[in-house]
């Protein structure tokens, strides 16, 4: 059978990126559009790339299809809808959680994509009336065959790539031919401004490429930082940094200015996908 056919109520998440969106061609292809048990969903952090919205703009515009625009709201119902238009662009959604919960999320805890992204998303399932859980629902997530580490957990009825044998290789063939894709820049084979652009769990060397190219975009994150402190001065536990093993963001920010590349670490995983 063909897994990317829906049969129950089922949202499709959309990070943003290359992966989701192929995941979504395919459902559409398998479906003959999308299917009135269906909705596509996208969570909007307010610190993804230019490019990104631009790309799901892309994707909705060129296969007529419609996607929701979500963003976090710490009054209830703790979400709200946006368009390509008026998306936050400046991190406000992340900041406003933050200053509600008074805590920068880490790898320790990792809550910022429970909270902008899950969360949001099945608060918004709910208001329609849908029966659905944040553990108990059939989502589709794009998890490729060539992730069998993020697979393990997941109901294979959720991972129609996976099942599918879809491999990054597969997705690069399918852009190469397709008029529009996503610009983000590639390095060392990733692209250097996926999901959120300088998220804490990137690593080190992809941080100070990042603000050494776009010095811009790290002004926020050290500005969270130095929120954090006078939202609680006298807290210093695991919620008062993004990072207890890299340099914060001021530090990168003095390093992309002044240094040599110091750093060969790995980006840790992250469940906001590709």
């Amino acid at each position: 059978m063909n897994p990317f056919i829906i049969q129950d109520q089922t949202c499709i998440t959309f990070s943003g990126g290359r992966t989701s969106a192929y995941m979504l061609y395919k459902v559409l292809e398998a479906n003959d559009g999308l299917p009135e048990d269906a909705v596509v969903c996208f969570a909007n952090t307010g610190k993804e790339d230019e490019a990104t919205l631009q790309f799901i703009h892309d994707c909705e515009t060129h296969w007529n299809v419609p996607i929701v625009w979500l963003e976090y709201t710490s009054e209830e119902p703790k979400f709200k809808i946006v368009n390509f238009e008026t998306a936050s662009r400046n991190g406000e959604p992340f900041e406003e959680c933050i200053r509600y919960y008074k805590k920068l999320p880490n790898a320790a805890q990792r809550w910022c994509t429970g909270v902008l992204k899950i969360r949001i998303i099945h608060k918004y399932l709910q208001s329609l009336g849908w029966k659905h859980s944040e553990d108990n629902n059939d989502d589709f997530v794009g998890i490729r065959a060539d992730e069998p580490r993020r697979a393990a957990k997941m109901q294979k009825h959720k991972i129609p790539l996976f099942v599918a044998g879809v491999t990054k290789e597969t997705i690069a063939e399918f852009w190469s031919k397709q008029s529009f894709c996503l610009n983000l820049q590639i390095h060392k084979g990733e692209s250097l401004l996926g999901n959120c652009d300088l998220c804490f769990l990137k690593s080190i060397d992809k941080k100070i490429n990042i603000a050494r190219e776009h010095p811009e975009k790290i002004v926020w994150w050290a500005k969270m930082e130095n929120l954090i402190k006078e939202l609680t001065p006298d807290h210093t536990g695991q919620g008062n940094v993004f990072s207890r093993h890299h340099p914060s963001y001021s530090e990168l920010a003095n390093f992309s200015k002044n240094q040599q590349q110091l750093f060969d670490d790995e980006s840790i995983g992250c469940f906001c996908g590709d």
